[in-house]
């Protein structure tokens, strides 16, 4: 190798350093901002903070959100969403929608009765509910405002839902929980 085919090789090296570090930099940028799109947009993780979803959620199980599915289609009965809080938007909350705007709802002899039927289908048959708090009293009949919805805790006697506090306006609504993710041994897709 001549002096100068060694001056070109060394100078050929340095100048591809600052290249790989420029592209893994790149890779790392796009790597992020295409987490915080999926994060913001369209899946999220949450951590179930209480025992008001047992038996379905315990405490500890982190789910992940799909915050996307609600833009293609509207919620369902007996879906498990995750919402804002109303009394403290800063706080996410998970419960079961069990009314939609429109529609009265009661709970009498711990069954769940919309616009005077009892609830038979999914999660809701198998349940009985507590009467408690203001708006799930013995003989209330509640009506759910327009662009609102009514969600119970599946731990009826344990759950602050909205028999306490009333209704979650649409637009506090992130998304709907579709799995466990972790701890490993809970892992399943919710229904």
């Amino acid at each position: 190798m001549t002096p100068r085919s060694r001056r070109t090789t060394r100078l050929t090296g340095r100048a591809a350093a600052p290249s790989a570090w420029r592209e893994n930099l790149e890779s790392l940028a796009w790597a992020v901002a295409l987490a915080l799109i999926i994060r913001t947009f369209i899946m999220a993780p949450f951590k179930i903070p209480s025992g008001s979803m047992r038996p379905t959620l315990i405490e500890g199980d982190r789910i992940l959100v799909n915050k996307f599915l609600y833009r293609l289609r509207p919620p369902r009965r007996g879906e498990i969403i995750v919402f804002r809080y109303p009394e403290d938007t800063k706080r996410p909350f998970i419960k079961r929608l069990a009314a939609f705007g429109g529609e009265t709802l009661e709970i009498r002899d711990g069954r769940l009765l919309i616009d005077g039927r009892q609830v038979e289908e999914g999660f809701f048959a198998a349940i009985r509910y507590a009467n408690q708090g203001v708006y799930g009293a013995e003989g209330e009949v509640v009506t759910v405002p327009k662009d609102s919805f009514f969600v119970l805790g599946d731990n009826s006697r344990s759950s602050h839902d909205s028999r306490f506090w009333g209704f979650v306006p649409k637009r506090l609504l992130i998304g709907r929980a579709m799995c466990i993710f972790w701890p490993v041994p809970r892992w399943r897709v919710l229904r």
